[in-house]
């Protein structure tokens, strides 16, 4: 090991020196005693240290701190509560405080090292190792720097230093951000699409549920009105709408209004909507019965038997009971009541969005007022469905001759529950992005509040996640699963402050983290994610210095 990294830093010189390792082991992590110049309240879960070894230079997090004292007898003297004489005497030698540590990476043993030099534990730190806090330095070994495909995501807990996601892996597989309501789901979202925009070849289609992502939206429990991607990358985001007048009444620049027929809406769009419009199970299988035997039309011209005998007759010809169809036309009529459906219509909103995708223009599909659950699930479903069977073409198209593969995609959902719960979510068209469609270029980025909902092998797909404080058990058992270590993680998810930290591991980072999430909001912050030939400072600010861009 080179001299540099085998020193302890001075006082005020470095990073500080926050105790030794006392024991411990592979499979458990080490036992660190802190020093005495140090207090165990400083010590936090979800922070990072090294680890100086004789040889080997060790990057981990601290999941865990206690007391610990060597005279069992300690407890019972209470009445010396008081007596700071005796408490300084005791401190660091009859009683101590203890940090656990997993070391989860060996760092480079040169000055400027990068990630690819890293390599796993194997080992563990020998005895009385000094524990270090991690620098700025093992941050960027470890995270990497920004650059053409690091995006700055946040920072950590004890130091004000950039953690960064390697984007390019991120969109190979799908990924996941899971909170409780309130946590800045919304805000990390956007910062994700940006990093997506920013650093990638990707496009990102993204289901815009609440309006919150395409143009500028409302934020009403931090005060705020944030900007939108497209108002941040104007050239590279497209908003399609399925509400025009609401749209235009909030100022929305839009590229058309999204009208789809009803030949396009087949069984499992309606499965999907059973639990919502209150369909049986009977119901939806006499809705497969009814598409066979009725053909491309089936919707409309199901809808069109208005009086008994008509669907007594129909009953009798798919093999249905008379009360089924009466009962499903009825949950089906609330079809005919969203106005972006279409009974007759020559639109085909599926081809002007495949040609923005395939140009490498971003879309966000806003809802406008139409926010229903049977709204988002409906178009949602839909639309990724038939975009779905067009990659597998494309791609399969690709291997057979000399044309390139289609650009990769992420598609992005809110209250992802509804499509990929545990009951159904492995046999719908979001299911089988998730498990397998990385081989046709696509994969999700899954937002919920209840990841206990979403079906596990879903679930095991996700490539990176990120995590914010979630409610209950369930919810993170199911948001931690498959997880290295998912136990101490566990407990460095339960101190997480209710906003702004999040707990980050998997494919796109090296290791688990805990960040700070970087701000988002401000101009200073929309500055830093545009692109430079978006922005300079001789030419946003007026002669009085204003801020024409980001006023």
């Amino acid at each position: 090991m080179t001299s540099e990294y085998i020193h302890t830093p001075h006082p005020g010189t470095g990073p500080r020196r926050l105790g030794t390792v006392i024991g411990g082991s592979h499979s458990s992590g080490v036992d660190v005693k802190v020093d005495g110049d140090s207090s165990i309240e400083d010590i936090r879960v979800g922070s990072h240290v090294t680890i100086r070894s004789t040889s080997t230079r060790f990057f981990g997090m601290i999941t865990d701190v206690s007391l610990k004292s060597t005279d069992p007898s300690l407890a019972s003297q209470t009445q010396h509560s008081s007596n700071q004489l005796f408490i300084e005497i005791l401190a660091g030698t009859t009683a101590y405080g203890v940090f656990k540590v997993r070391p989860r990476l060996v760092l480079p043993n040169v000055l400027g090292g990068n990630s690819e030099m890293l390599s796993k534990v194997r080992s563990v730190p020998v005895h009385f190792s000094p524990v270090i806090e991690a620098s700025e330095a093992d941050y960027a070994t470890v995270f990497g720097q920004e650059d053409g495909r690091h995006f700055w995501i946040g920072s950590p807990l004890d130091i004000e230093t950039k953690i960064c996601l390697d984007m390019n892996t991120f969109v190979q597989r799908s990924n996941g951000v899971f909170g409780k309501s309130g946590t800045g789901k919304s805000f990390l979202t956007r910062l994700l699409l940006a990093g997506i925009i920013q650093k990638t070849d990707a496009v990102s289609l993204i289901f815009d549920m609440h309006n919150d992502h395409g143009w500028q939206g409302r934020d009403r429990e931090r005060g705020l009105r944030p900007k939108g991607l497209k108002q941040l990358f104007p050239s590279r985001v497209t908003i399609f709408t399925l509400d025009a007048q609401s749209s235009l009444r909030r100022g929305v620049q839009f590229e058309s209004e999204i009208q789809i027929p009803y030949a396009d809406i087949e069984p499992e769009d309606v499965e999907l909507l059973a639990s919502t419009l209150n369909i049986t199970d009977n119901g939806v299988q006499a809705v497969y019965r009814l598409a066979r035997h009725l053909g491309r039309q089936w919707l409309k011209k199901f809808l069109e038997f208005s009086n008994a005998k008509d669907l007594n007759s129909l009953a009798e010809e798919i093999h249905e009971a008379p009360s089924t169809l009466s009962a499903l036309r009825r949950r089906l009529e609330r079809l005919e009541r969203m106005p972006y459906l279409t009974k007759d219509s020559l639109a085909d909103p599926l081809g002007s969005i495949l040609d923005f995708l395939q140009r490498g223009t971003h879309i966000v599909l806003e809802f406008g007022d139409h926010r229903s659950l049977a709204d988002y699930i409906l178009v949602s479903n839909l639309l990724t469905r038939r975009i779905r069977e067009k990659y597998i073409q494309w791609t399969q198209r690709a291997a057979t001759t000399n044309q390139s593969e289609p650009r990769p995609l992420v598609i992005c959902i809110e209250e992802a529950h509804a499509f990929l719960d545990s009951s159904i979510g492995a046999e719908t068209t979001f299911g089988a992005i998730a498990r397998e469609d990385r081989k046709n270029n696509i994969t999700l980025m899954v937002v919920d509040q209840r990841p206990s909902s979403l079906d596990p092998d879903v679930i095991s797909q996700i490539g990176t996640r990120i995590i914010y404080p979630l409610d209950n058990d369930r919810d993170i058992a199911s948001a931690l699963s498959g997880a290295p270590d998912s136990g101490e993680l566990r407990g460095v998810l339960a101190g997480l402050d209710a906003q702004q930290q999040a707990l980050v591991f998997g494919y796109a980072v090296p290791t688990p983290i805990v960040v700070k999430v970087r701000e988002y909001g401000s101009p200073d912050s929309y500055r830093q994610l545009v692109d430079s030939a978006m922005y300079s400072a001789s030419s946003s600010y007026d002669e009085k210095g204003r801020d024409l861009l980001f006023p």
